[in-house]
């Protein structure tokens, strides 16, 4: 990878911080531009080159993706929830969200997958996902911490790519891998600690700017979701109340990890496949 190479990717990092952190925000081309450092005629070629999406379609993907979240863990209306995706009516939102996610906003809220497991655990017990057992090697992150919303570590994950190709050692085997240390249930969201990891070789020498995380080889329970993002705390509310009870195993001491099997820049929310992965006693 040649130096001019990592210098776009520095640069344009910094585009893709600037989105995430003013997300509610009209995107200025000029501003961005400038935050790229790069001619405002030819820099978004670039950008759609390198991420292989516009900048449009970034900021759209990652509104719906925060509005899921919204309909999923709040009761707040729909136009509000429209208006913050940027959406001048909720008939606007509703054709977006139900083109991306297969149905209409308040359809998705009420009737999506997800409510399919709000029974008390007790009441759910057959097997609503493929489970396997594995036993994993250990695993070496380079990454970056996140602390705030497990809904917007996507942030942290765009700092650690854009990190490690801007140094020269991002290759297509790393594994986009998060691990999540708090309970959100508990912890206020504002505290909530994860980590937005690649794998890497255990001998790397990680880019500056990047973390070591180290996951313990053992016994895992590998739960395979298919879906948006928005809906994997009702996965872990599953696993949790009804598979790890009623099978009778033990959950290990250490945080549970998410393997990102594809890009949500790639496939629909419906097709993201992710392996959430917790480590169990032997």
């Amino acid at each position: 990878m040649t130096a001019a190479f990592e210098t776009y990717q520095q640069r344009l990092m910094r585009v893709s911080d600037h989105i995430n952190a003013h997300l509610d925000d009209e995107l200025d081309f000029a501003t961005l531009a400038d935050i790229a450092c790069l001619s405002p005629w030819h820099w978004h070629r670039i950008y759609r080159g390198v991420y292989g999406e516009t900048i449009h379609a970034t900021v759209k993907r990652l509104r719906l993706h925060r509005a899921a979240g919204e309909l999923v863990n709040s009761r707040g209306p729909i136009a509000d929830i429209a208006g913050r995706a940027g959406y001048g009516s909720v008939a606007a939102f509703t054709r977006q969200f139900k083109s991306t996610y297969g149905m209409a906003p308040a359809a998705y809220r009420h009737d999506g997958r997800h409510t399919r497991f709000d029974l008390p655990a007790s009441k759910e017990t057959r097997d609503m996902y493929d489970i396997e057992l594995r036993n994993m090697k250990g695993r070496v992150l380079g990454g970056v911490a996140h602390r705030g919303s497990y809904m917007e570590v996507d942030k942290a994950f765009g700092q650690a790519v854009g990190l490690m190709m801007a140094s020269g050692k991002f290759t297509p085997d790393m594994q986009m891998t998060g691990v999540y240390f708090d309970d959100p249930s508990i912890v206020a969201e504002k505290e909530l600690r994860s980590f937005a990891g690649l794998t890497v070789p255990a001998d790397a020498d990680l880019p500056q700017g990047l973390e070591r995380y180290e996951a313990p080889a053992g016994l895992y329970a590998v739960l395979t979701h298919k879906g948006p993002y928005a809906e994997l705390h009702k996965a872990y509310s599953w696993f949790y109340g009804s598979w790890l009870p009623v099978k009778g195993h033990e959950p290990g001491d250490a945080p549970p990890m998410e393997v990102y099997l594809n890009n949500p820049r790639e496939v629909a929310p419906e097709a993201l496949l992710t392996e959430i992965c917790v480590p169990l006693k032997g």
